[in-house]
């Protein structure tokens, strides 16, 4: 009898990849091996998002095209589009569970009785029954593992529906995260991305301190890298910054939503921060690590957002020298308070917004990069053969190629940087 297969499809964040690498050892534990997307399946899990619209069409168009390539494969559904619309997920052809983001960790559990029943299920709850916490991190990567610190978001941002996707913000203790560090080290990885929700809300449920679980994660044995992957303006502290800087394994790297660079509409969109605060935020990063790298989150075209909103924006992303711009054009989600909001933009012209902030990014990018030409930085070389190339990132997320060597893969060389290409990639030579 063959050995059964299985696939993840991981849509949206570092959050979902951390819980579908765990699901997977799940299933791996189980007898199954796992497959590409692409390849043949008996199992295909679809892990979603619901950020925009277009995550909800793009999970749909998926499970169609699943069902179309492997007919008698049991297709399951879980992550926020689950959550948020079982039925509509339910009623397409081909699915036979979906399942919420309280139940997630169960999906092995679920698909064994599904294959002893033989009949679909909605595994579904309401935002009040989201409180499990399912501890996950990444292991398919051979260098790096993202690492779930924390779960859910207490702000109720007004375009948001990841409340409602996700529960509140909770976590589990520090010990058991510590030991969560300490298997990946034990696998070889060297490095760690911690990411959650709201990963700097860490504590709710425990009465620790972010700045603790810092600490206590430093000083795990093997772990030559950590990157925070997301934290908000509100919660980044002086005492958060200073360690950062003074630590070696914590990289000069920070990626820090702004979402809107005009106060009045950070009110409209229920931030918790103020434009200045943010500029004061990032003086701080640069006043100890001039070097780092600063990744910004921008949403355009949020409801009365006028040109000099708009432009509020770009200047405050020009004068605080974003290292890159992820941008987002505006998507109403159902039953969030942006829905109702008067003074809607035009499509049109959040489109041109979107190309001038893409314009900026590419400038800025490459402003950024090109002050590190001809310097040394330390890089995290992948395993990925790529035409004779290998990749890697150097402290300040600056990706750079080189000559592919075997001896050198998730090994830590100091490089000297040399010209960029078309892609943004840094050639390489390694010097020590």
């Amino acid at each position: 009898m063959s050995q059964k297969r299985v696939s993840f499809h991981t849509l949206g964040c570092k959050l979902n990849f951390s819980e579908s690498s765990t699901l997977a050892r799940q299933f791996e534990r189980g007898g199954y091996r796992r497959v590409e997307p692409s390849e043949a399946t008996d199992v295909a899990v679809i892990n979603s998002c619901s950020v925009t619209e277009h995550a909800d069409k793009k999970c749909r168009n998926i499970i169609r095209k699943i069902h179309r390539r492997n007919p008698n494969a049991i297709i399951a559904v879980t992550g926020c589009y689950a959550q948020l619309k079982p039925d509509e997920i339910a009623a397409i052809d081909g699915v036979d569970i979906v399942l919420s983001n309280n139940h997630k960790g169960d999906l092995y559990q679920r698909v064994v009785e599904l294959q002893e029943r033989g009949k679909t299920e909605v595994y579904s709850c309401s935002v009040d029954e989201l409180t499990r916490f399912f501890a996950a991190y990444s292991s398919a990567d051979r260098t790096r593992s993202f690492l779930k610190v924390q779960d859910g978001c207490d702000y109720k941002c007004a375009y948001c529906t990841i409340h409602y996707a996700r529960g509140a913000s909770r976590n589990i203790p520090i010990a058991e995260i510590v030991a969560e560090a300490e298997e990946i080290a034990a696998a070889g990885q060297r490095e760690i991305v911690i990411t959650g929700v709201n990963t700097g809300d860490f504590g709710r449920t425990t009465g620790e301190k972010f700045i603790d679980l810092l600490k206590a994660l430093d000083r795990v044995k093997g772990i030559d890298r950590y990157r925070i992957s997301s934290i908000e303006p509100n919660l980044i502290t002086d005492e958060i910054i200073e360690f950062c800087a003074a630590s070696p394994r914590f990289q000069p790297h920070f990626h820090i939503p702004l979402q809107s660079g005009s106060t009045r509409i950070l009110g409209l969109m229920r931030r918790r921060y103020t434009a200045e605060r943010y500029r004061d935020r990032i003086a701080k990063i640069r006043s100890l690590m001039p070097d780092a790298f600063i990744g910004i989150d921008v949403i355009v075209g949020f409801p009365g957002e006028g040109e000099e909103e708009f432009m509020e924006t770009y200047r405050l992303l020009e004068q605080v020298e974003a290292s890159f711009i992820h941008i987002f054009p505006f998507s109403e989600r159902p039953g969030t308070p942006a829905v109702a909001m008067p003074n809607k933009v035009q499509s049109s012209i959040s489109t041109a917004r979107v190309a001038r902030l893409e314009e900026l990014c590419s400038r800025l990018h490459n402003a950024f990069a090109t002050k590190f030409l001809g310097t040394e930085r330390e890089v995290l070389f992948e395993s990925t053969d790529r035409n004779g190339l290998m990749y890697g990132y150097t402290d300040n997320y600056l990706r750079v190629a080189a000559s592919y060597q075997t001896s050198k893969i998730n090994t830590i060389c100091r490089v000297k940087l040399g010209s960029i290409d078309a892609n943004g990639d840094i050639s390489c030579e390694i010097v020590g």
